[in-house]
């Protein structure tokens, strides 16, 4: 498991470790029931605060993405796939919700914005 934490992002700590997680989860790099490390160490590896490693833990288990079992530590959560395929959808909406805001700020008009993702689709392929 990678974490890059951030001093220059505006966001918290445990709100960074959490996304990052998350984005792991959801792309499938982090597998269901692949365990993580304790609070603990991961606070010694990311040289940080143990309440800010909890925090992030904290919030993913109440997402639903991880689980901690007492004595036996914290494991990826069992993840439904519709639900999991909604959050990745959710992903790509607000994604492509922030791109619409900033071409009509632009003025770039709809066709054009079409345009210009069939063009980054297709560089993809």
């Amino acid at each position: 498991m990678k974490i890059i934490i951030s001093n220059s992002s505006p966001d918290p700590i445990y709100e960074q470790i959490g996304r990052q997680i998350k984005a792991q989860i959801i792309s499938g790099d982090l597998a269901e029931g692949e365990s993580l490390p304790s609070i603990r160490r991961l606070a010694q590896d990311l040289q940080i605060s143990v309440i800010t490693t909890k925090r992030a833990y904290d919030e993913l288990e109440r997402e639903g993405f991880i689980n901690t079992v007492g004595g036996k530590g914290t494991f990826v959560a069992v993840q439904n796939q519709e639900l999991l395929r909604e959050k990745k959808m959710k992903i790509v909406e607000d994604k492509l919700s922030g791109a619409v805001s900033e071409a009509k700020m632009l003025g770039i008009g709809l066709a054009q914005l079409k345009n210009m993702l069939l063009l980054l689709y297709k560089e993809e392929d």
